[in-house]
């Protein structure tokens, strides 16, 4: 599958909009490899470094860095109009079937690749899904790879922020406050809701208040990059608390973990107003409101 040929399709009108949903939220390589010349979805590699080396073929080059933001708060919410851009001169279309790619190599590559989702479906972006397993799993089904720098026509796009499911550090300290109700779920290994340990740009460890641990790790079989499949929904739902009415919020250091928390919560086990804490941890010890398991207090 070429990237050209899409862009070719788009400029002709020939290419209709694919219905939402393509191939569901997660994919795997062989069902992906079998509708590639049929539903003609544009991949996006997420790599930082490394597509010059060898991309799936026809990938466009999207570094996870496009997403991110500053060294001292990489969860920070993205400058939407010059994401706009960016994602303009990819070509990127709202109603066009989007696959994301992360290196797969292991399970926190995951992250990457939910947040760019979270991300495009929170600017509007329809038809999306994650390759499960990245590129290792694209390469480990034989699928062609590539050197050359993919590219295709600009595209405009008119980007809005949706806030469904973006949780704001102005929301959890309003329920740290108990101004607002809401299920916050730590989905950081234990040792840093217990505050033994802490990321470097955070200004204290430790963890949000009444907030229960839930580590993204439990998505994963054995540290597999992919995420697992045989996710029992109402079981989820059981373990975490869900309450109908009561907001769930995955966070973590900087939003990156958080976001595969969330993906399982809410893109495969369906639950309703789920919510990514995008700044986490970082962004909230930066803020001064009150913390919990932070061993200088303790």
């Amino acid at each position: 599958m070429k990237r050209f040929a899409l862009a070719i399709a788009l400029a002709t009108g020939l290419a209709t909009s694919a219905a939402a949903d393509t191939f569901g939220p997660l994919v795997d390589a062989e069902t992906l490899a079998a509708a590639l010349d049929s539903e003609m979805p544009i991949l996006l590699d997420i790599r930082n470094a490394g597509y010059e080396d060898g991309h799936a073929e026809g990938a466009l080059f999207a570094p996870y860095r496009m997403f991110r933001g500053p060294d001292q708060n990489p969860g920070a919410l993205f400058d939407i109009e010059k994401l706009e851009a960016e994602l303009e001169e990819l070509g990127l279309e709202q109603d066009v079937p989007i696959v994301i790619l992360s290196e797969g190599k292991t399970d926190t590559d995951f992250g990457s690749a939910a947040r760019v989702y979270w991300t495009l479906k929170s600017t509007g972006f329809e038809d999306l899904s994650i390759l499960n397993g990245g590129l290792s799993a694209w390469k480990a089904a034989g699928l062609p790879v590539s050197t050359a720098t993919e590219s295709a026509f600009p595209s405009e796009l008119d980007l809005t922020l949706d806030t469904t499911w973006l949780a704001t550090t102005a929301d959890i300290a309003a329920v740290v406050a108990g101004e607002a109700n809401a299920l916050l779920v730590d989905a950081r290994p234990a040792e840093f809701y217990t505050g033994k340990e802490a990321h470097e740009a955070a200004a204290r460890p430790g963890t949000l208040p009444s907030a229960i641990n839930y580590a993204y790790t439990a998505f994963f079989k054995d540290g597999s990059p992919a995420m697992s499949t045989a996710i029992d929904a109402d079981a989820l739902k059981t373990s975490l608390g869900v309450e109908d009415g009561k907001p769930t919020v995955s966070f973590c250091n900087t939003g990156h973990w958080a976001a595969s928390h969330w993906f399982a919560v809410s893109e495969l086990a369906g639950v309703k107003d789920a919510k990514l804490y995008a700044g986490s941890m970082v962004e909230y010890s930066q803020s001064g409101n009150e913390m919990a398991n932070t061993p200088a207090v303790n």
